[in-house]
């Protein structure tokens, strides 16, 4: 295994662990999942749909780990995410809650790096 399958490996796999691990939030309802929605004008009804398109990329971020699986299955579920996160990016600028912007702005820096990691393996 090279260096950059070992970092593909381990990026894949912790940007799919933290992407199932926010959207259980988003599906439970976490206390701080509902606030920070409100606060940067998410509607709580939109949870759900987000913790889906979070759950999918995660899986397609998986699946890509296969040999079986299509080429072209991690980067588009890297780029799923690298625009989701852009949108919360965007929702918290918007909303000018800039406190806790680096959550959203990890979440996107771990789906960049799958996508770049993605497309140069």
């Amino acid at each position: 295994m090279t260096g950059t399958q070992l970092a593909l490996l381990v990026v894949t796999l912790l940007t799919a662990a933290l992407n199932v691990g926010i959207a259980t939030a988003d599906l439970t309802g976490a206390r701080f999942v509902v606030a920070n929605s409100a606060e940067v004008g998410v509607p709580r009804s939109w949870l759900p749909w987000l913790a889906a398109l979070k759950l999918a990329g995660a899986a397609g971020l998986l699946l890509s780990l296969f040999d079986a699986a299509p080429r072209f299955l991690g980067a588009a579920a890297a780029c799923g995410l690298v625009l989701l996160y852009l949108g919360a990016l965007a929702f918290h600028l918007r909303a000018r809650v800039l406190y806790n912007l680096a959550f959203p702005g990890f979440y996107f820096a771990t789906a960049v790096a799958s996508l770049a990691l993605t497309v140069s393996s």
